[in-house]
């Protein structure tokens, strides 16, 4: 039986199970090898602006050991770097980087369906140039914060095609490279042509979006004529509020809310709402749905008991938008409470479960 037609018991167990797999990838020899390995030779900190879509895994579809490209997801990939939260944690690791002598390249994308319209991002109604004048608008935003010359950050825009799993590099001018367009035996151009898109790009960053290019190249040509299932039809059956959520690339089954907003309660009530019309809609069971509140932590004590205070009350500030928003719904919830031990990605639940709160 496919996940999404399970009882709400059995998701939500499928869901953890997830998470410890995720983590035991994560902190395998292997892994934590290919890690060190890579950033040996490609030291640029890689930090990702993306949609909340699961079909969006650019670790896979660029085949890049786990933990090099460090996520920010929200609902629809939307985000504003004057939200006080979003700026001082970009502005951190930035920081970071720049005292270990490295650069940033700062991936700002956005996702799009050729096959299917539908299939396009949700969060600005399957509108692509809405979706892409929104990443150029954070790229200047980023300009305008890090410096329009871009030697130390540089704010790339990158589209998605979901159905190919293909990259698209926008370069400063309307100029674009696709690669769906190419094939690996090709790779020796990206380069110069990358050069040439982008000519303000310093030569350090240029040299390690390279590798990112190569692999997705490599990922969208093994594609190539296999039967896919691209999952038309939203099913999502989990909201997931704070940060965390790496092990999370199930194809339309989260609806992650990052703690950037001012205002969270638009996007959760959004989040609600599109849960509520599933289970109306008979896509979802109408047993219950998921709540799920996460907060990273890096080292015990109070690093940790502050990640679990901010878990607990996201979670609790969630339901009750959701309690006031969509009371037949909030009645369904099965909240969890997690934080997120970073160096593990662990998921380490906290307390015990509740239902219906509000």
């Amino acid at each position: 039986m496919p996940l999404h037609d399970r009882p709400i018991d059995e998701r939500i167990e499928a869901l953890l199970a997830l998470s410890r797999e995720h983590a035991d990838t994560f902190c395998s020899p292997s892994a934590w090898l290919a890690r060190e390995r890579y950033l040996a030779t490609h030291p640029t900190r890689i930090l990702a602006m993306k949609c909340m879509d699961g079909r969006i895994h650019l670790p896979h579809a660029t085949r890049t050991p786990l933990g090099i490209i460090t996520p920010f997801r929200n609902l629809g990939g939307i985000f504003h770097l004057g939200w006080p939260y979003l700026g001082e944690m970009l502005t951190d690791a930035v920081d970071e980087a720049i005292r270990a002598g490295n650069g940033v390249l700062l991936i700002i994308s956005y996702h799009f369906s050729r096959g299917e319209r539908s299939r396009g991002c949700a969060g600005f109604g399957c509108d692509t140039s809405a979706a892409l004048a929104h990443a150029q608008e954070i790229r200047r935003q980023a300009e305008r914060i890090f410096g329009r010359e871009q030697r130390h950050v540089y704010p790339l825009v990158c589209g998605f095609e979901t159905d190919r799993d293909a990259l698209i590099v926008h370069g400063e001018t309307d100029a674009t490279l696709d690669m769906s367009e190419l094939t690996p035996d090709r790779a020796d151009e990206l380069d110069r042509r990358i050069a040439t898109l982008c000519p303000d790009m310093p030569a350090d960053i240029r040299r390690d979006l390279l590798p990112l290019l190569e692999g997705n190249l490599h990922h969208v040509e093994a594609l190539r004529g296999t039967a896919r299932a691209l999952d038309i039809e939203h099913r999502e059956w989990v909201i997931c509020i704070g940060r965390g959520f790496d092990f999370l690339h199930l194809p339309n089954t989260a609806l992650i809310v990052g703690p950037y907003s001012p205002d969270l309660s638009e996007p959760i009530g959004t989040a609600a709402a599109i849960i509520e019309a599933n289970m109306h809609a008979g896509r979802i069971p109408d047993d219950g749905f998921l709540l799920l509140a996460s907060t990273p932590y890096s080292t015990v004590g109070v690093d940790r008991a502050r990640a679990e205070m901010k878990s607990r009350f996201l979670s609790d500030f969630a339901a009750r938008v959701i309690g006031r928003d969509c009371p037949d719904l909030a009645k369904q919830m099965h909240s969890r409470k997690a934080v997120v031990h970073w160096p593990s990605r662990r998921l380490e639940l906290l307390g015990a479960t509740d239902r219906g709160e509000s």
